[in-house]
């Protein structure tokens, strides 16, 4: 059964969440735009990362799960937070797949991961989706932990094809956090390719700490991920496309479609760049400063 489940394409309900928020939840719209007050100042500054102190954020996951098989081994979550681990701090292998022109570019985010709990959840849910509804014991789900000074991870099955989802820095602490489809969740056991090496994680937790898609969400050139150094691109990019990929202009290097932020396959994904590792922090020092 758990075959018949894995999705070939990635798709993220992280925007869908944020659109949802922003009509639900009247403050975090100033909160975002507060954030992104200080996010442009930062970026007028130099980033000097072997300056900056190392953050290791204390990280709760919940195993919600219908059927056994959703009840992942304690081995696969810490498969996770190993991969989330090299994936911020770029110690990845595998960027070595960076292509040439963007290998200046390669950011190690000065950012780590520690987990401290986890807790199991028996749901007659058969399927969660963005609605929040794992996040609340009310709906089948469980309440975050202490969100202000820990990272929450639900992993439960989500239904459509959903590989996860994530919170923007400045939404309510009822529900924040990231979730994540139990066969996209770490690097062994019910994790299935192409979405096995973690990078669906990777890719919630960038979101979590305010990063965007790199189209900036838009189905043309007009979007903008708010970050200098990703190339402007028209769309998505999925499975494992060949360098360079160009649109919008872009050329000759094309879309950076090895950033954990597109929506390729998790083992063509390798890297975040400084200006985003610069976004990273700016939310760090405000909005989450409690993680650190």
């Amino acid at each position: 059964m758990a075959k018949k489940q894995a999705q070939l394409r990635r798709s993220c309900g992280a925007m869908a969440a944020h659109m949802m928020l922003l009509e639900t939840f009247p403050a975090f719209r100033a909160n975002q735009m507060r954030l992104e007050g200080v996010t442009g100042r930062r970026r007028q500054v130099a980033f000097d990362g072997k300056a900056i102190p190392i953050v290791t954020v204390k990280t709760i996951v919940h195993v919600i799960y219908n059927t056994d098989a959703q009840n992942i081994s304690s081995a696969q979550i810490k498969s996770q937070i190993a991969a989330l681990k090299r994936d911020f701090r770029a110690t990845n292998p595998d960027k070595a797949g960076v292509p040439a022109p963007w290998n200046g570019l390669v950011a190690d985010s000065r950012v780590q991961f520690k987990l401290v709990q986890v807790t199991r959840t028996k749901t007659s849910i058969a399927a969660f989706t963005h609605d929040d509804k794992v996040k609340n014991a009310s709906t089948g789900g469980i309440a975050p932990i202490t969100p202000k000074t820990h990272l929450n991870i639900w992993v439960c099955a989500l239904s459509g094809g959903l590989l996860g989802y994530a919170q923007f820095p400045g939404g309510p602490m009822s529900s924040d956090g990231v979730v994540i489809n139990f066969q996209a969740f770490g690097t062994m056991g019910t994790a299935q390719a192409p979405f096995n090496k973690g990078r669906t994680a990777t890719h919630e937790v960038g979101h979590y700490f305010n990063l965007r898609h790199i189209w900036g969400d838009t189905p043309d050139c007009s979007g903008s991920d708010m970050v200098a150094d990703t190339p402007n691109c028209a769309g998505p990019n999925f499975g494992t496309p060949t360098f360079p990929k160009i649109s919008c202009g872009n050329g000759p290097n094309g879309d950076m479609f090895v950033n954990y932020m597109d929506y390729t396959d998790d083992a063509a994904m390798f890297m975040l760049t400084t200006q985003q590792a610069v976004r990273m922090r700016a939310a760090l020092d405000t909005s989450r400063n409690g993680l650190k």
